[in-house]
Parts: C-alpha cells; structure tokens; sequence
C-alpha cells in the first residue's frame, strides 16, 4: 500500500517547487534582458505574480518566494549590498497584500474576475512602493526612487496575463488546504454515486 504524504510534507514540497520555479524563471528573465536586451529601460519580472499565486495557496509563506526574487535580481545584474536590501526588504512590503486576502477571503479574491486579477497587481505595487521607501530610508534621492516603479513597469502587464491563465487552471490559483478539501470531496461523492 501507497503511504501517504501528510499536509506538512506536501506544503513543504509545494513551497521548495514554487521557490525553485520563482529563482529559475527571475534567473532567466534578466539573464536574458543583461545579454540580449542590455540597451533597454525596462525589463520584465515574474517576481510579482509568483509570490502572489503563493500568498493564495499558502499565506505568509510567500514572504520567502518575494525574498528570493530580490536576491536573484541583485545576484542576476550585481547588485550592491544597499540593492540587495532595497529589492530584498523591498519585496516584503508585499505581505501587505495578504491584508485584502483575509478580509475578503482567499475564495472571494480567487473566484472574483476583478479580486483575482487585481491581487496580483496590489502585489507588485507594494513591491515597487516597498522598494522606493526602502531606497529613501537608505539615502537615495528622491529623484532617483521614480526608477523602481517606471524600470519594472512592463511587469504590470505580465503580471495580469500570467494572473488571468492562472486563475483558470484548477488548484493553481488556490488555498492549498481549500484545494485539497475540495478534492477529497469530489471523491468522495463520485465514490458514493458508483457504488449507487
């Protein structure tokens, strides 16, 4: 017989996946803007969307996805230690967002044409919002804090396409535990209408 995972391993599981995907996909993206794109303005990131389809699944827990993708960032384009705390500290200022979520719900948010595709949005604002004022605690210009919301801004974009595909496959754009729940109840009722 098939042991089964528990709750606990398949969170785990889950978390180190999208931790992986959201380091390989912010890996990618700049590697390619920093040899191919080096002459553009802006560029793009999954940075946003990644940790808000975590938020969904699993809370708080995407704090470390948001983490991440500033370490990759600075690690990517080589950043110096005051840009590491700016896209690092920067990106937290997204578990703001979480406030929206438990006072609307996850479900409303996720089952909401405009929630679903907006969340993300909030997500990637307080990103760019956290890094300007982390940028101005640590003594950059006024001047200068405009470029953290106009250098990433084709990410809105991204980010909205990227949230209206998610929010259609079934179990992505979802609290985990809901998710599973769910499941589990779909199995049980098409269980009891077979043996009917």
């Amino acid at each position: 017989m098939e042991r089964q995972r528990t709750f606990g391993q398949y969170k785990l599981i889950d978390l180190a996946i999208f931790a992986v995907l959201t380091c390989v996909f912010e890996y990618l993206i700049l590697k390619a803007a920093s040899t191919w794109f080096s002459d553009q303005l802006y560029y793009v990131s999954l940075a946003a969307i990644m940790t808000a389809i975590v938020y969904m699944r699993w809370g708080a827990w995407g704090g470390i996805h948001a983490v991440l993708a500033g370490f990759v960032y600075c690690l990517v384009l080589g950043g110096s230690g005051d840009e590491y705390i700016i896209f690092c500290v920067g990106n937290l200022f997204s578990l703001l967002s979480l406030i929206l979520l438990f006072r609307v719900g996850k479900e409303k948010v996720r089952t909401s044409k405009l929630l679903s595709l907006a969340f993300p949005l909030l997500v990637q604002l307080l990103m760019h919002g956290g890094r300007a004022l982390t940028a101005l605690l640590l003594g950059t210009p006024a001047a200068g804090v405009a470029d953290y919301f106009l250098e990433d801004s084709l990410s809105y974009v991204f980010t909205l396409v990227i949230a209206w595909i998610v929010r259609r496959l079934d179990g992505v754009y979802e609290d985990q535990k809901h998710y599973l729940l769910r499941l589990n109840a779909e199995k049980e009722k098409k269980e009891v209408k077979n043996e009917s």
